[in-house]
């Protein structure tokens, strides 16, 4: 089940093939599927049953994008203040240590869940068919992520990332912290550029999403994934203090 070298390598090129195979459904045509949007679909359901006028429920469908959006930048930006983002961004596993401050008290994988935060916002800007592919997608590879790390963290680190296994959860978080505080300090500054396209997401979300126009905030997407790949190339990694 775990992801091989290769895969972990290149996680992000696969991760934006399943996004962009989500937007275009190429299937759609062969199976004669309706192109329209998950966003109207979802607002279109509760209105045909009844429960909500279209325009009300088209809204909410938009408010819960807005949440998941906004979610998956703020795990992502929590868990990144407090790793050094050319770890995030490695071609290769470290086990030098793991992490037991900030979200890493409550859950192990805060980057992993802020990205299914963020996948659940994009599915709605895809077709139906295309939005149940890359959920499904996205949850099945992040997963095989998750347990090549686990499984080499505890190749390399033994009792003690076992032990710390034992306590945390995997992706459910715990409303209380379940070990003590390491003394590490988060850089902010940092962990906000690193993930400077999850914000623009939900940015988009909730400055153009009012507009009722998914090509918007598709285009608003595309800008804020232009706009991270700019920053990560001249991003340094950050000074770390205890």
């Amino acid at each position: 089940m775990k992801a091989s070298a290769l895969e972990f390598r290149l996680r992000f090129i696969i991760g934006i093939v399943i996004y962009l195979l989500g937007f275009i459904a190429p299937w759609n045509s062969l199976l004669h599927l309706d192109s329209i949007r998950t966003w109207q679909y979802l607002a279109a359901w509760p209105a045909r049953s009844g429960w909500l006028g279209f325009s009300a429920a088209t809204i909410a469908v938009l408010v819960l994008g807005i949440l998941c959006a906004v979610a998956g930048a703020f795990l992502r930006t929590w868990g990144s203040a407090y790793v050094d983002p050319s770890i995030v961004q490695a071609g290769a596993m470290h086990g030098e240590g793991f992490v037991a401050a900030g979200p890493y008290r409550y859950l192990r994988n805060p980057l992993y869940l802020g990205t299914f935060f963020h996948t659940f916002a994009l599915a709605l800007l895809m077709p139906p068919s295309g939005a149940i592919f890359c959920i499904l997608a996205v949850a099945f590879f992040q997963l095989r992520l998750i347990f090549a790390e686990e499984f080499f963290l505890t190749a390399k680190l033994g009792a003690p990332y076992l032990e710390y296994c034992a306590k945390v959860p995997r992706l459910f978080p715990s409303f209380t912290a379940r070990i003590p505080a390491f003394p590490m300090r988060p850089t902010w500054p940092t962990a906000f550029l690193s993930e400077i396209y999850m914000w623009g997401v939900a940015i988009s979300f909730a400055t153009l999403g009012w507009r009722y126009n998914s090509m918007l905030i598709i285009k608003g997407v595309l800008i804020s994934l232009g706009l991270s790949l700019i920053v990560r190339a001249f991003l340094k990694p950050a000074p770390r203090r205890a």
